[in-house]
């Protein structure tokens, strides 16, 4: 039996995506999500969902404890639970820095903190993070977003070379455009209009299928090998 496969933010977009490549390549699913009606709509199989909000620790534990006692160790991480309300930051009401920090940095360190003692005991085990283009470079309207993605790359870097040393590999997943429903949820009027212009020029962006099989095609290189950070965009997105 193939190992487990834990995936946040598996309602919708990337995560959907990702849930029902992994499936079809025949591995067990532990999903997490705060609408978790989506994720039994998916039906897949040899699946555990879970109703957790990954800035809530204990629902991510107990999520955890729920999939392997059916199917076995974590054995992979999808870090891919985010948000982007997408603004300047003079901007936007600090209460929206807040709720994105959390989601988009706290939440990948209680998803983390949460699997690697039992991945170092093992000595295996993989952590994938979802990060963004915008996480590599600063973008106009991106300010707090896109600091939350350059944590994640520095968050990601520091406990690689920590886990290295316990054959645990920690991999960044940069998407450029993506064709999802992140942009309806943006709420300051001139980002989401540049958004949706930048969506035209880029035929609607990438689709979240890509973006899911190079997560499947770096988790399924050997495990003493690791593709440490791998950047995917539309071609037609040259910055």
């Amino acid at each position: 039996m193939k190992p487990l496969v834990m995936i946040t933010g598996a309602s919708a977009g990337i995560g959907e995506a990702t849930a029902r490549a992994f499936s079809a390549a025949g591995y067990p699913l532990l999903l997490l999500a705060r609408r978790d009606d989506k994720l039994r709509s998916l039906d897949l199989p040899n699946t555990t969902c879970a109703r957790a909000d990954v800035r809530d620790r204990e629902a991510v534990e107990s999520a955890i404890a729920e999939g392997e006692k059916l199917h076995g160790p974590v054995d992979l991480l999808v870090n891919n639970a985010g948000i982007a309300p997408l603004a300047k930051l003079e901007d936007q009401d600090p209460a929206a820095w807040r709720e994105l920090l959390d989601i988009n940095c706290l939440g990948v360190m209680n998803c983390m903190h949460a699997v690697i003692p039992a991945m170092k005991a093992r000595r295996h085990g993989t952590i994938v993070n979802i990060s963004s283009i915008a996480g590599r470079k600063a973008y106009p309207a991106h300010d707090a977003y896109g600091a939350s993605k350059f944590f994640v790359h520095g968050l990601s870097e520091a406990a690689r070379g920590n886990l290295a040393g316990s054959n645990v590999r920690v991999i960044v997943v940069s998407p450029g455009l993506t064709a999802t429903e992140i942009g309806d949820t943006m709420q300051e009027p001139g980002a989401k209009a540049a958004w949706a212009e930048r969506k035209l020029e880029l035929d609607g962006g990438m689709r979240p299928e890509h973006v899911a099989s190079t997560i499947l095609f770096a988790y399924q290189m050997p495990q003493e090998v690791i593709l440490q950070e791998l950047t995917i965009t539309p071609t037609a997105q040259s910055y």
